[in-house]
């Protein structure tokens, strides 16, 4: 099984046997030239006789004008179900991973919450996805949690603004512009247009008041839109993805908590809280899964 996640700029292939092992993984980056790297990525995890293998295809933005052309320099060699479905998008392919192989393993109803470059989720029920009439359900980025209309809001989402990296990022820059000093300054030699991720959530661990700030305002957002999720899917878990796991030290246990102030102590009570377990390739593994599904 081969499968495959575009991101905005990086292409992330997986090779999977029937048993949820990864054969052979790449990783390609290319601003310019995404189908080129989805190319390149799957020629590095194939060899000639397995270039028919049926292809799984997913992405953050399936819909977006980027996709569409990579997906048809694809479907010239490798065969696959997006050829005509599109790609899956990446939360849905992700929660297929995390309850084949991940996190979730066996668990009949899950949901799948990551956050990352961007946000993403998906609904496991009855073991199968819930994709929606047109595969938008666990659409996240779109989660409507503050009143105030914004033109960021109206072009990516809510939560998207809020809570993926550049939005992170962006929270803490405006708190600098405010009058707000942050060791992250000298790191960059205030040159704020250099500020990543990685600088706000590693400030935070040396107790940088501003990263710490901006930290828990970004857990009070993803609290909310887990409880969300949670009071729509009524699941027996969440898995949660992206920098909810990988920075869980900052991040979980502030989560736990603000999930708990927004749902009924028998709906938390009932609730398992998990990291998801297979970081930045379960997409690509879900995708792989969705591909062998499809030719059964």
């Amino acid at each position: 099984m081969l499968g495959l996640e575009l991101q905005d700029a990086r292409a992330v292939a997986v090779s999977v046997n029937g048993s949820g092992q990864v054969l052979a993984r790449a990783v390609v980056d290319s601003p310019v030239d995404l189908a080129a790297a989805a190319q390149t990525a799957l020629q590095q995890i194939t060899s000639r006789s397995a270039a028919d293998a049926a292809l799984g295809v997913a992405s953050a933005a399936p819909e977006s004008f980027a996709i569409a052309p990579v997906l048809e320099v694809l479907a010239q060699r490798y065969p696959g179900p997006y050829a005509q479905a599109g790609a899956t998008p990446s939360g849905t392919a992700a929660a297929v991973a995390e309850a084949w192989i991940g996190a979730g393993r066996d668990v009949q109803d899950l949901v799948y919450f990551a956050v990352g470059e961007h946000t993403t989720g998906g609904i496991i029920r009855g073991g199968a996805p819930m994709t929606g009439t047109r595969r938008r359900a666990g659409s996240v980025a779109w989660l409507a949690l503050n009143p105030v209309e914004r033109e960021d809001y109206r072009k990516m989402g809510c939560l998207e603004a809020e809570v993926a990296a550049a939005g992170i990022v962006r929270r803490l820059i405006w708190r600098i512009k405010s009058g707000d000093r942050s060791r992250i300054q000298e790191i960059v030699e205030d040159d704020l247009s250099r500020i990543t991720i990685d600088h706000v959530l590693d400030a935070a661990r040396q107790r940088d008041g501003v990263s710490i700030s901006v930290v828990r305002d970004t857990a009070k957002y993803l609290g909310m839109a887990a409880a969300n999720l949670v009071v729509v899917a009524d699941p027996d878990m969440l898995v949660l993805g992206g920098i909810m796991a990988s920075a869980g030290d900052l991040l979980l246990e502030l989560l736990r908590a603000e999930i708990a102030r927004r749902l009924p102590r028998a709906m938390m009570d009932a609730l398992a809280i998990v990291p998801a377990a297979l970081g930045d390739e379960a997409p690509a593994i879900g995708a792989a899964r969705l591909a062998a599904a499809a030719l059964q």
